[in-house]
């Protein structure tokens, strides 16, 4: 198995299944996702990782990035195929999961550009990914450790990204308005995507469900308690026709 010859690396600390495949939300095309989770003080070997990518991936290729070469919260990894299987080995730094276990056990939501995320990614995520991952290899215990700080869902997390995005829906729709006044198509777009996530956020952290990732975080929403009949439909068909008033209705019925 290849969580097996994950744990023979050096440095490696911890391996987990995570995306799709943990959540039960996997499709036929889904990747695989392998967090790789080394400490930021002593990290793991990455020619040893580059020999197995090479040995592992059909093509003899899939170098892997550098630590942090993905930019500052995706960190880092490989892409791969495995017998024809996509599969992702995504880098954690133990040390940083700490910090995002106590920020998300603080209420702390601190949001973050990263490359690849539209809305970019909150310091808990490191904390939801280890809530909704499944655990393949961790000898010292650290993860377990941590996982049940974060499970079940934080109360002040979901108070605080309540309180947080609340307010903000109606603030960029009223900026949606007047981009659409100025004929700022661009702006208006902006505008619409940000006050749908805000809903998202607020409606996902209502239901204390952890948003990992914008793909499918619209789907994830529309099935919690509360969410407005037909959410996913009706964003789409709002969004798809730059309907600002189709946007604050649905608000309204929150």
């Amino acid at each position: 198995m290849i969580s097996e010859r994950l744990r023979e690396m050096p440095g490696v600390v911890g391996i987990v299944l995570g995306g799709s495949h943990a959540t039960g939300t996997a499709t036929p095309t889904s990747d695989i996702d392998f967090g790789l989770i080394y400490d930021g003080h002593s990290p793991f070997d990455l020619a040893a990782l580059a020999h197995l990518c090479s040995e592992l991936d059909d093509a003899g290729g899939a170098p892997p990035s550098a630590l942090g070469g993905w930019g500052p919260w995706v960190d880092g990894g490989a892409w791969l195929t495995v017998q024809g299987q996509r599969v992702d080995f995504i880098y954690r730094d133990l040390r940083r999961i700490e910090r995002s276990v106590q920020d998300a056990l603080m209420g702390q939501v601190h949001l973050f550009a990263q490359v690849g995320h539209p809305h970019g990614i909150h310091a808990h995520q490191y904390a939801g990914e280890l809530a909704s991952a499944v655990p393949l290899h961790d000898p010292e215990g650290a993860l377990a450790h941590l996982r049940l700080q974060v499970t079940p869902y934080p109360p002040a997390l979901s108070a605080a990204l309540q309180a947080h995005y609340g307010w903000q829906k109606n603030f960029w729709l009223d900026g949606a308005v007047k981009g659409e006044q100025r004929g700022d198509v661009h702006y208006v777009q902006g505008c619409l995507y940000q006050a749908v996530m805000a809903l998202v956020q607020q409606l996902c952290a209502a239901g204390k469900v952890w948003l990992l990732n914008e793909k499918g975080a619209l789907s994830r929403a529309s099935a919690q308690p509360g969410a407005p009949a037909q959410l996913e439909a009706r964003v789409t068909a709002a969004l798809t026709a730059q309907d600002i008033a189709g946007v604050r209705a649905l608000f309204e019925e929150f």
